[in-house]
């Protein structure tokens, strides 16, 4: 049955509500996250067979992965240092080793950190790659169909959106920049964005 995971940025804090199946929840479990949590992923980066959450912390310029028992609790907690300002994290196994890495958009410094997974609760290494500015949203996907996980961007400040073409091996190997929309209103603080196979799905 699902479950629905939710970053609290008033109190730093995650919350799983979980599912009973019956378009209701059968309880919720609470966990501290790093200052001013914005975005949650979830994988299982420590090949336990469970699901964990990765979940980026704005204030204080981290990310925490909370590990998951199976039985609705964190049986650890680990936290990485990412660039400026961290608005956004999604998950995917960028250099191919069959193991969960994270990426990070960071609104501070138009950049977005891809944290390399090793399969044993931590990671392997750490890249930055410069994005438009001030993104606020990242999503992963195979854009160019070359078997390579790529990151897409969505930048506030500039109208733009940033594709990250990667080679499959802890790099990016091109940029592409696409317009976008612009935001008149200036009230809003959040962009976001979403990737779908076109051939098999619809709006």
């Amino acid at each position: 049955m699902l479950d629905v995971v939710v970053a609290n940025s008033g109190d730093n804090s995650v919350i799983v509500l979980l599912g009973n199946g019956a378009n209701d929840t059968s309880g919720q479990k609470n966990f501290s996250t790093g200052a001013n949590p914005q975005s949650v992923a979830v994988g299982d980066f420590n090949f336990d067979g469970n699901l964990d959450v990765v979940v980026a912390n704005f204030d204080d310029n981290t990310v925490t992965v909370l590990l998951g028992n199976g039985e609705n609790d964190a049986i650890g907690q680990k936290t990485f240092s990412t660039g400026r300002n961290p608005r956004s994290v999604a998950v995917g196994d960028f250099n191919r080793d069959n193991m969960l890495d994270v990426v990070v958009a960071n609104s501070g410094d138009n950049s977005v950190t891809v944290l390399l997974g090793n399969g044993l609760n931590d990671t392997s290494g750490q890249k930055n790659f410069s994005t438009g500015a001030n993104p606020q949203s990242v999503a992963v996907g195979d854009f160019n169909f070359d078997g390579n996980l790529d990151a897409v961007v969505v930048n506030y400040n500039s109208d733009t959106v940033t594709v990250l073409i990667g080679n499959g091996r802890d790099s990016v190997i091109e940029y592409q920049t696409y317009s976008t929309g612009k935001d008149y209103d200036h009230n809003q603080q959040r962009l976001s964005l979403s990737v779908y196979e076109s051939n098999t799905a619809s709006f």
